[in-house]
């Protein structure tokens, strides 16, 4: 059985009573020596509880390992004006060498809309202003001429390889966005019997766009307490077709969660 097991890195988390706000480096550090697949930063401008700017964590977690993907989860990418967006995306894919995964999301309503307008963006058009920026994205990244949604035609250089994308959201737009654009889709917390049916129905849609069918990983799963039981539960998500699952500490001794991440990883 083959599962890639990620962990989110303490950058926040959504209680605003709890903040996870720990050491990047020694998180990344942590992560990589205990055989873990992934690190994750969470992203956003104003959410619920205090959080750390995404793309500067990634940085911190590339600068800091050798070996261990570094990932969006995710990012909102039509906070940003999408040229600069890819500016970050393609130097970090370049500085990282290769190790990135774009997680692309269009925010939870829970945090409200007071991030999107101190950044100056729609928030009730995030969901076409993200499709916008999924389309010219992959030409931005690389450094091929691209026409923004304004007509604005534009190079970036230096180019740099397009890490795989991945949509989260488990609503019918979102899910159909991931056919379009993605590589992958994200869900988060689903139980396995519901994510063998969401690989079905992914499937068919992406046949719809011409597209392979997508990668499915699933962010923040109920787990047992106990490692072995919660191996047995990952090995679930496995056999339903799920390629990733990515962990999420909770509470401030966010090292704890580590070490269960790499018990579980050693017996799957």
């Amino acid at each position: 059985m083959t599962l890639d097991i990620g962990i989110i890195l303490p950058t926040s988390t959504p209680d605003p009573a709890q903040p996870i706000l720990g050491d990047v480096r020694a998180a990344a550090r942590l992560a990589e020596q205990s055989g873990l697949d992934s690190v994750w930063s969470t992203d956003h401008l104003v959410a619920s509880a205090p959080i750390l700017d995404s793309t500067v964590v990634l940085a911190t977690a590339a600068a800091a390992t050798d070996r261990i993907r570094i990932g969006y989860g995710v990012l909102l990418l039509a906070l940003r004006p999408v040229a600069l967006a890819a500016k970050q995306i393609a130097t970090l894919q370049y500085v990282s060498g290769d190790r990135l995964i774009l997680g692309v999301g269009t925010g939870n309503p829970a945090h409200g809309d007071v991030g999107w307008r101190a950044a100056g963006a729609s928030f009730a058009e995030r969901g076409r202003r993200t499709d916008e920026a999924l389309r010219v994205l992959p030409d931005l990244v690389t450094g091929r001429p691209a026409t923004l949604a304004d007509g604005t035609e534009v190079t970036l250089a230096p180019g740099a390889t397009m890490p795989p994308v991945l949509v989260a959201g488990d609503g019918e737009r979102a899910r159909r966005r991931a056919a379009a654009f993605a590589d992958g889709w994200v869900a988060i917390g689903l139980e396995p019997h519901r994510i063998g049916a969401r690989v079905d129905e992914l499937a068919s849609l992406a046949e719809e766009y011409g597209r392979p069918p997508l990668t499915v990983t699933v962010v923040a799963p109920a787990l047992a307490a106990d490692p072995g039981q919660a191996a047995e539960q990952l090995a679930a998500y496995a056999e339903a077709g799920a390629a990733r699952v990515v962990l999420a500490p909770s509470g401030p001794q966010w090292e704890a969660g580590y070490e269960f991440a790499a018990k579980i990883k050693a017996q799957l």
